[in-house]
């Protein structure tokens, strides 16, 4: 309708719009994202049915009172049909409701309100130098050992990032306690004092996967700097800083942006174990005393909030990429 007349779209606007690459994107992308959401949540919450066994009877331990038990059940709604309590899983997601804790009843809400937070923190303070660091130093090598130059600059970088990206996060976190808090002194042992309790945490989720990004930067800006636009912009007697940063950096990104993006999401995973190293009050620590005590509605709330966010960072990137190459959003998934 225009100046309260109406007036018939013309019949080519919707195949254009049914056509355009953003718009077939957008759905390809929303409906991936609502099938793995529906998935992911499906089998959180038949996680707690498969498990051999009465969860309340092992959470509350085999000397619980009979009635105890009974009264857990029935307040968390085990004892309705399967699928009744699937539909009051679902009603409980659109309303916030997680469930409550069968160990100490408090609402899983709650808890993953006040843990997620710090994990957020460690994942994000650890994924920042990640990008600063990794970034300029795969780009740097790079530009130093291109044409096969500098052999053993090459083979020291090689082998020190291979090394870095093949020691465990747990493991490296515990040699980082012992040296720099025990032996050394120069940081919290364990658990959030002050901003100095997140060196460690954060260098042991961050060196491995900046050793494994700075080698993959370094190969594709290896593979760009051989391209055709490359010797142009140099015939052009550009300063060798614009052609790195103008015409090599961008082309380079797509496959920086994707590695990126799945480090981001091993991040989010990683934090399970560094947190449990460093006594870390986040959701890492808090699902592996879940798991132990057999706090399933607690297990169930945390998985389904790990879950949602790898969906949404993926969702993310999606979304970037097509931005730095919108040739993507035309491809086949």
């Amino acid at each position: 309708m225009i100046d309260g007349v109406d007036r018939p779209v013309p019949p080519g606007l919707l195949n254009r719009l049914r056509g355009a690459p953003w718009v077939s994107f957008a759905l390809r992308r929303s409906w991936r994202f609502v099938v793995s959401l529906g998935l992911l949540v499906t089998a959180s919450f038949l996680m707690i049915h498969l498990v051999p066994g009465d969860p309340v009877r092992g959470a509350l331990g085999m000397t619980a009172p009979v009635e105890l038990v009974n009264e857990r059940r029935e307040a968390l709604g085990l004892n309705d049909p399967l699928w009744e309590q699937y539909g009051n899983h679902l009603k409980g997601l659109f309303t916030g409701d997680l469930g409550s804790s069968i160990v100490n009843d408090a609402p899983v809400t709650q808890v993953i309100g006040d843990r997620l937070p710090e994990t957020l923190k460690l994942a994000l303070l650890a994924f920042v130098p990640i990008v600063v660091v990794a970034i300029p130093v795969g780009v740097l090598m790079a530009a130093l050992t291109r044409g096969g130059r500098r052999r053993s600059g090459e083979l020291a970088f090689t082998s020190t990032s291979v090394l870095l990206a093949a020691i465990p996060e747990f493991l490296f976190a515990v040699g980082l306690v012992y040296v720099f808090a025990v032996k050394l002194g120069w940081f919290p042992v364990a658990r959030r004092v002050d901003a100095s309790s997140y060196v460690l945490p954060v260098l042991a989720l961050a060196v491995g996967p900046a050793a494994v990004l700075a080698r993959i930067v370094r190969v594709e800006m290896l593979s760009v700097l051989g391209d055709d636009y490359i010797r142009t912009a140099r015939a052009r007697r550009l300063p060798p800083w614009l052609v790195y940063a103008r015409h090599a950096l961008p082309n380079a990104l797509t496959t920086t942006l994707t590695l990126g993006g799945m480090m981001l999401t091993g991040l989010i995973a990683g934090t399970v174990l560094v947190e449990n190293v460093f006594a870390w009050p986040g959701l890492g620590s808090t699902i592996v005393q879940s798991i132990l005590q057999k706090d399933y509605p607690m297990v169930q709330g945390i998985v389904l909030v790990y879950g949602i966010a790898v969906l949404l960072v993926n969702l993310t990137i999606d979304v970037l990429l097509a931005l730095l190459d919108p040739r993507s959003t035309i491809r086949e998934s």
